[in-house]
């Protein structure tokens, strides 16, 4: 799949950086997010840090989302949150937010991973470590447990490493790293290293695949953020919602990236060519904002001061 990069020539030209624009929220950079919004018809939208904190939701986003909705602007909820299908995140979130939330506008760093091996590796042996749920995103693909993989003669084709829980143990992951020594394919849904849960900054899978590339001297294929796998993915299905409502085909720059880690959210939209927009209710604050040096399209307190800041139809 192919993503133009329509906003490259644009960005030649000096842009604030994001410590600016977090000094400025306090004087009119609303002007500014108005203009940097103009022309947007699409967002993909981070979960944690810009909907939900910690299991909760975010003063104003379940009003954003609602406002997106009547206005007949798509979305995609991207997350590297990977414990579950997304049929069961949906349903959380809906509970959560008291919104209608649809399977198919949620992409996960599994679901992700589970297309790409789809894509990649058809009819090949995979060995993926995640939590039983959300292994039904691999549903009709030839999946292998630990200890099969450990004692038998045929070899993988491909390791898949993402939020399992306990069956990231040592022994699975040891299984893992002697089948990537012998030229399994490797496949990560993330490479996150920590994120924040109702128990506070909580160690992630990410770490552990960051010790499997150092131990294999080769790195892993992402499939969450900030891959361009996944942002290009929800470009193409948002681009499909607008050719099914009737509208001129979405430009890669007309989809806006809403997230709270300038470099895994921003930063990596803006590579793929989307716009990229900060919000302050997760990750970081105005210093640790500033402090990225990370170039963005705009600054916001909230998703829902992004979205007020969209221009009237």
């Amino acid at each position: 799949m192919r993503v133009c990069n329509d906003r490259r020539a644009s960005r030649r030209r000096a842009e604030p950086t994001i410590a600016a624009m977090s000094n400025d929220l306090r004087d009119g950079l609303r002007d500014d997010l108005r203009a940097a919004l103009a022309g947007v018809r699409a967002f993909v939208l981070d979960a944690d840090g810009v909907l939900l904190y910690r299991g909760e939701p975010i003063p104003g986003s379940t009003v954003a989302l609602q406002t997106l909705r009547a206005r007949a602007i798509p979305y995609r909820v991207v997350t590297n949150f990977s414990l579950t299908h997304r049929t069961t995140l949906a349903a959380q979130f809906s509970k959560a937010t008291g919104l209608p939330a649809e399977p198919e506008l949620i992409i996960t760093a599994a679901s992700a991973a589970a297309e790409y091996t789809r894509r990649h590796h058809p009819g090949g042996r995979l060995l993926v470590l995640a939590s039983p749920d959300a292994a039904r995103e691999w549903a009709g693909q030839h999946l292998v447990s630990p200890e099969d993989a450990d004692a038998g003669s045929t070899p993988v084709d491909a390791v898949v490493i993402g939020d399992a829980g306990e069956a990231l143990s040592f022994a699975n992951l040891d299984v893992a790293f002697r089948q990537l020594r012998g030229g399994a394919a490797f496949i990560a849904m993330h490479r996150n290293p920590w994120w924040v849960t109702p128990k506070g900054p909580t160690l992630d899978s990410g770490a552990l695949v960051m010790g499997l590339e150092a131990a294999l001297g080769r790195r892993a294929v992402i499939c969450g953020k900030p891959s361009p796998v996944v942002f290009r993915e929800a470009v193409a299905e948002l681009r499909a919602d607008v050719a099914r409502a009737g509208g001129a085909r979405l430009l890669t720059s007309d989809v806006a990236m809403v997230g709270d880690d300038p470099r895994a959210d921003v930063a990596a939209a803006r590579r793929v060519g989307l716009r990229g927009f900060l919000v302050l209710t997760g990750k970081v604050d105005r210093a640790a904002a500033g402090a990225s040096g990370v170039r963005a399209d705009g600054v916001a307190e909230t998703l829902a001061e992004i979205v007020a800041g969209l221009p009237p139809r």
